[in-house]
Parts: structure tokens; C-alpha cells; sequence
């Protein structure tokens, strides 16, 4: 008895704010080098959702400043509508405080921990508050809170509050103190461009220690903001059925399963009603325990349609991934597919996925993995996602690309879950979990994906023998003609029109005769084409005519430059002194189009 009355009072309740305190790595600060980096993910996702509420372009700021041994300043800026000065200290300074927990729409955050836990994280490791900059429209003024957590009540304690002059007219800055490292600086910027390609219509500025980088836009068309809807009766527990109940005890059964849940129409209702042997007049408050786990048996037997996917959710699009994809990597090949909208548990998603090929990816080495939820980058844990899983997969090797478990050589794959709820393997969202509904449309949409590089791969291979065989061919033609020439004693023909039938493409020629060096670009195909010719080599090139528009000279080897315009059939050269070799390119040619180059 003394022992249990000893045990009682060391029992007491403890804040959400204490337990996460001493539980950090849950929310994905489990060291100080990635504490730097979820701090950010968290700021900008923040951002992100805010100017799509507002139906604004979001131009968005992001500074980390070096301030001492192992401490930095992480600051990030957005345009968004600003937070109300009553709010501010609840958004940053209470854990689970948030305005998208109870609804059902797609978002980036939804328990209100993430922004509150980096203020919690800070003021742990350096005893530093955060400081927080809010204006919500050009009328008024910008008010600066200074402030920290009380981890004992998961209560904000504001410790300066003020208006001050700020040159946004609306948007919100938060500001604040750790103790890291930019060890890991290339996977914060790895995030950042990540988060560029799925969210297009972005401008990303950052600044690490004095180092700027901006990941421009490329789409100014602004985000439709998803809409909340009702739960959906194949999503639905019993203990949320008994507390939306237990809130409405004088509404009738019909019209509580009409207003209270998504595509549930008047005969849906009376057929659930029916198959749980409940009237369909009953008093809410009359429906016991028993007649609830019917009524919940029901809604899951009865079909109900799919919740109405287009409200709710935001994909990106194959136009808009193709584009971000793009901008960042200069791919040779790159395809994107949105899979048509699906459930699971009543919980509607959308997969959306894209492939890429050579460009600026290592030609060795495993593919390059893109993992995306809700718009937003999954960097870590990559190992236990079930994206990964999905792709390793896949048999690659069936559409011409190699595999050691992931495809490998010059390869991207990105895919992206987009959902009302989307299923994490922990608290820290790092990893989407493994529901056979969601598996099964990755793997249809990379399947098809992995059809379309196919026919790539096997085009790209039949143009390079036809050029190769091509090249062959029309390197031994002048030769053949100056011989043939020589014993019919005629005068060497022109031998452009034959090239022309043979290659029907851009040919570029550099030859060397009697100490002078030709170069010679000929356009074959139906279209006008406008080139840029370097030439590389050990000669000076001096009196060449025409004159390059840019010569350079580094370490006794010359770079020279031309810009032509060729008309279908035209043909451009240029000649000077000198012994010829080094190296040929020329680039502005569509890939249909590519140019033959002979030396």
C-alpha cells in the first residue's frame, strides 16, 4: 500500500510539448545537420500552402547565416497573406495548433506540429526565442513577436511584441538560432530544387553563408487551392461515428448521413439505413452502441461512390513536371504520367510519376530517385518507402535499362503521391507507407512510363547506326570523287546533293588541304536552322574569314565561335591556316534534326 501511494504521487500528466521535447527524433530533428534542414522543409511548406490559399505566386526567401562556432541563422520570407498578430504566437509557439487537422483536403501540413516543433528545437539547443515578422495587408502594420514554448503547459510565452515598419505588404518571416553545421548544405539544396520542379510556379531565392541561388518559376499560373469535403462512409471508425453522434442528438438518421458524409444522396441512405435495420427517422441521440457498430457495418457494405477528387485534390501535371524537370537537369528524354484518381479507406489519392534520361545525370551509378508527397520532397528514410519499393520493382531490363534493385545509368524517376490523408510510416513523414492501393498505381504508372523510354531508347539506337553507317559513307565520298576525278581527268565534282539524299540532316565537315583548314555546314532537311559552330584546336586560326565572334586561348589550345543561319539546302564555311584535328560541335539543332560531324 505504501508502495502503490509512493508510486501515485510521482504520476502526473506531462504536455505534448514536453514529450516531443524529449522525443525530437520523431518529428525528424534527430541531429543537428538534419534539424537544420526539417526546420526549412517545414518553413517553406508552410509558405507554399499559405500563398495557395491566397491564390498568390509564391516568391519565397531562404537564408542560413553562419553566427558563431556551430550556430546558424535560419531565416525564411514568404509572400503570403500574413498571419493575424492574435494568431501569431499560437502558429509558432503551441504544438498541434493548426487550421487543417479536420479537414479533408490535400495539404502539405495538417497537425500543426512542424513550424511549432523547429521553435521548440531552437530554443532547446541554443536557449535562443524565434522571432516572428507578420503583415497581412498594405493598410497595416507588420507586427515582430519575439517568443518561445513553455514545454510544462505547450503554452507560447511572448517575450517582445511590436509594430515595425516592413517593406512587404503582406507575408510572414520567421526567424530563428541553432546549433548545426552545413554538412549536409548539398541535400538542403537538393530540397530546394526538389521542391522547385513540383511546385513550378515558385520563385526560391537562397542565400548560404553569402552563396546566392535561385530557382526561378517556370509556370505563372497560380495553384488551385484544394477544397475541404466531407468524410467519405468507407473512411469512417466507429469512435469518430460515435462522437459525430454524440454531436448531433436531434438530427434524424437520413439527414445525418446525408449532411454529414461525401456522396451520400438520399437512396445511398435509405440502402444503408435498410442494411443496419435502423429507421431511417431515428434520433441520432436514440441510435445505442449496438445499433452504431450496424450502422458502421452498413456504410462499409453499401457502395458509395468515390469522394469528389477533383475538389479536393491538387496535382501537378504532366505539362508542369516535364517543365520543372527540365529546368533542373536538361534531360534528353523525359515523360510524365497522372494516373486517374483512386481510394483507399476512403482516403482519395492521385500517383503521378515521370522518367527521365540523360542530360546532366551520372551516367553511372544508381538511377536518380525523386520521392514527393503532397508537393513536398521526402529526403530522408528513402530505404523504407514504399515509393522505393515499387520501383525496385519494376523489372527495368524489360525496357532497356539496367538494374541492380533500382534501375541504374543516366536514369530519373520521380513519383509523387498526392491525397486527403496520406499514409507516413512515422510522425517525421519521411517515408509513404506500404497500402496495396497506392503500390499498385505506382507501379501501373511507372510500367508505363518504363514503356515510353523503350521506344526512345530504341529510336535513339537506330539513329545512331543509320548515322554511323551515314558517316561512313560520306567520309570516303570526297575521296572516291578526287580519285574518280583524277582518272577521268575532270574537275573534282560537288558531291553536297548526294550527302544531302544519304544523311537528310545537318553535315558539318572539317578537312585540312594544302595547309589550310575548311569547315563546311550544309543544311539538308526541309527547315531553316540557326547554328552555333566551335571549333577547338591547337591553330591560331589568324585571317580566317570569316572572323570568329569569340576566340579564346588556354594553354596553346584555341576555342573559336560562329553563330549562322542556314535555309533548307544553304550551306555556310569558313577557312584559315593551319593543321587541323581537335574537335568539332555544333549546337541549336532540334533532336530530330541532330548534325553529322565529320572529321
Amino acid at each position: 500500500m505504501v508502495i502503490a501511494e509512493d508510486l501515485a504521487k510521482q504520476q502526473k500528466s506531462i504536455s505534448v510539448a514536453e514529450f516531443f521535447e524529449k522525443n525530437k527524433h520523431l518529428l525528424g530533428f534527430d541531429s543537428p545537420v538534419r534539424g537544420i534542414i526539417t526546420t526549412i522543409k517545414e518553413a517553406v511548406d508552410n509558405a507554399l500552402d499559405a500563398c495557395e490559399e491566397a491564390e498568390v505566386l509564391p516568391d519565397i526567401f531562404v537564408s542560413v547565416r553562419k553566427i558563431g562556432p556551430e550556430a546558424y541563422r535560419v531565416a525564411v520570407e514568404d509572400n503570403g497573406p500574413g498571419i493575424v498578430p492574435e494568431n501569431v504566437p499560437y502558429v509558432f509557439g503551441k504544438l498541434l495548433y493548426g487550421s487543417r487537422f479536420h479537414q479533408i483536403r490535400q495539404s502539405r501540413g495538417q497537425q500543426g506540429i512542424g513550424i511549432s516543433a523547429a521553435v521548440l528545437y531552437a530554443q532547446l539547443t541554443t536557449g535562443t526565442p524565434a522571432v516572428v515578422v507578420s503583415r497581412t495587408s498594405a493598410k497595416s502594420t507588420a507586427h515582430r513577436f519575439s517568443l518561445m514554448i513553455r514545454t510544462e503547459t505547450n503554452e507560447p510565452d511572448v517575450l517582445e511584441h511590436e509594430e515595425i515598419a516592413w517593406d512587404r505588404t503582406h507575408g510572414t518571416r520567421i526567424e530563428l538560432e541553432f546549433r548545426s553545421s552545413l554538412a549536409a548544405k548539398k541535400r538542403l539544396l537538393d530540397y530546394l530544387k526538389y521542391t522547385s520542379v513540383v511546385n513550378p510556379h515558385a520563385r526560391i531565392r537562397v542565400e548560404i553563408d553569402g552563396e546566392a541561388t535561385t530557382f526561378e518559376r517556370v509556370s505563372d499560373e497560380v495553384i488551385r487551392s484544394p477544397q475541404a469535403i466531407r468524410p467519405h462512409p468507407h473512411g469512417i471508425e466507429l469512435g469518430t461515428l460515435k462522437r459525430m453522434a454524440a454531436s448531433t442528438p436531434e438530427t434524424k438518421l437520413g439527414d445525418f448521413l446525408v449532411d454529414s458524409f461525401s456522396r451520400v444522396g438520399k437512396k445511398t441512405a435509405e440502402e444503408i439505413a435498410a442494411t443496419a435495420g435502423l429507421p431511417i427517422g431515428a434520433r441520432m441521440g436514440d441510435v445505442g452502441a449496438e445499433a452504431q457498430k450496424a450502422l458502421l457495418a452498413a456504410m462499409q457494405a453499401v457502395h458509395v461512390p468515390a469522394p469528389p477528387m477533383s475538389q479536393c485534390l491538387s496535382p501537378i501535371g504532366e505539362d508542369l513536371i516535364t517543365q520543372g524537370l527540365d529546368k533542373e537537369f536538361q534531360l534528353d528524354f523525359v515523360k510524365a504520367r497522372t494516373r486517374p484518381p483512386s481510394v483507399f479507406s476512403g482516403h482519395p489519392f492521385v500517383v503521378e510519376a515521370a522518367i527521365g534520361y540523360g542530360g546532366k545525370l551520372d551516367a553511372e551509378g544508381t538511377a536518380q530517385v525523386m520521392r514527393f508527397a503532397n508537393r513536398v520532397p521526402l529526403i530522408y528514410q528513402q530505404g523504407a518507402c514504399a515509393i522505393t519499393a515499387r520501383i525496385a520493382g519494376v523489372n527495368w531490363k524489360s525496357y532497356g535499362v539496367s538494374q541492380s534493385g533500382l534501375p541504374t545509368g543516366p536514369v530519373l524517376v520521380l513519383v509523387h503521391v498526392a491525397s486527403t490523408n496520406v499514409p507516413f510510416t512515422s510522425e517525421s513523414k519521411d517515408a509513404v507507407a506500404s497500402i496495396p492501393e497506392i503500390e499498385k498505381e505506382i507501379t501501373l504508372v511507372l510500367q508505363d512510363l518504363g514503356r515510353e523510354l523503350k521506344t526512345y531508347l530504341s529510336r535513339r539506337d537506330r539513329n545512331r547506326q543509320q548515322e554511323d553507317r551515314a558517316r561512313a559513307v560520306c567520309a570516303v565520298m570526297p575521296a572516291i570523287a578526287e580519285k574518280v576525278a583524277e582518272i577521268v581527268e575532270r574537275p573534282v565534282p560537288d558531291i553536297s546533293a548526294i550527302e544531302g539524299r544519304i544523311m537528310r540532316r545537318l553535315v558539318a565537315r572539317k578537312s585540312v588541304r594544302d595547309g589550310w583548314v575548311q569547315i563546311t555546314v550544309q543544311n539538308h532537311t526541309d527547315r531553316e536552322v540557326v547554328l552555333t559552330i566551335y571549333d577547338i584546336s591547337t591553330d591560331a586560326a589568324e585571317g580566317a574569314e570569316p572572323a570568329p565572334e569569340f576566340s579564346s586561348e588556354l594553354d596553346g589550345e584555341f576555342t573559336r565561335l560562329w553563330n549562322c543561319a542556314l535555309p533548307p539546302g544553304g550551306g555556310w564555311e569558313v577557312a584559315y591556316p593551319g593543321r587541323g584535328g581537335g574537335m568539332l560541335d555544333v549546337r541549336g539543332v532540334e533532336e530530330s534534326r541532330k548534325v553529322v560531324v565529320i572529321i
